[in-house]
């Protein structure tokens, strides 16, 4: 017989809507870093569940970077400011569902390198450019050790590039994305035949990203950027989705 299969309900956990409450409040300014939630014993009867169900509540909290809990305390949990390494853990968790594609992933690294290239060339100082300098430098040892430590170089001047460009929210999502992206692709791309050869090739294509930062063209910057990106990453794509990244080319 035809129609819809339906899956079966499941039943939202008590803990997870003390996490909602409480995550909105947050976000909604009613509760501000340093100021401390209820007791244990007082978030028990407000919402009205068992201590091991405020536990686990906390715990995610505390997971998610929100609060400092200590058990026991009677002074209850601290709602901690936000800081760069809460919004990475979140940004990670985020970026690692299920529903987001390689396509996707490295479409986005192509717009969030792209941008900081374009602000790396207009903003960057002497001692940033001699840091990119260094990086390239690195990359061209690491490739005659091995790929796990060029890889590990190239990562250096993406991180250069990411400090020039003065923004932390830049720098942060470059820094999730890539590493995401890396690990998915990484075995393939150390077990290529070619692997000297795409070695050689990005040095060569990050020396003319840098060239463009150092002249100060921004929008040059940011085009060789995309292409760079493209070109090292569309063989791993599948053909359905490369479409979506040659619409970043110009």
């Amino acid at each position: 017989m035809g129609g819809p299969r339906f899956e079966p309900v499941r039943t939202v956990r008590a803990y997870e809507r003390i996490v909602e409450q409480i995550e909105g409040a947050v976000e909604a300014g009613s509760l501000a870093p340093g100021q401390r939630l209820p007791s244990e014993r007082e978030l028990m009867v407000q919402f009205a569940v068992s201590r091991s169900t405020v536990r686990e509540a906390l715990r995610v909290l505390q997971a998610r970077g929100l609060v400092r809990s200590r058990p026991g305390d009677p002074n209850g949990a601290e709602v901690l400011p936000f800081t760069p390494a809460a919004l990475h853990k979140s940004l990670t968790t985020l970026a690692r569902v299920d529903q987001l594609s390689l396509g996707e992933l490295v479409g986005f690294r192509m717009t969030l390198d792209s941008a900081a290239n374009l602000l790396a060339a207009r903003l960057r100082t002497e001692t940033q450019l001699k840091e990119m300098d260094a990086a390239i430098a690195a990359m061209r040892t690491a490739a005659e050790i091995s790929y796990e430590a060029f890889s590990a170089a190239d990562v250096g001047f993406h991180d250069a590039v990411a400090r020039a460009s003065g923004n932390k929210l830049l720098q942060i999502c470059t820094d999730v994305v890539r590493s995401i992206v890396l690990n998915l692709i990484s075995e393939k791309i150390a077990s290529a035949p070619d692997r000297d050869a795409l070695m050689s090739q990005s040095i060569r294509h990050h020396e003319e990203v840098l060239a463009a930062v150092r002249a100060g063209d921004g929008p040059l910057a940011a085009r060789l950027s995309r292409r760079t990106m493209y070109e090292y990453y569309v063989g791993y794509v599948p053909a359905r989705e490369r479409e979506a990244l040659r619409a970043l080319l110009d």
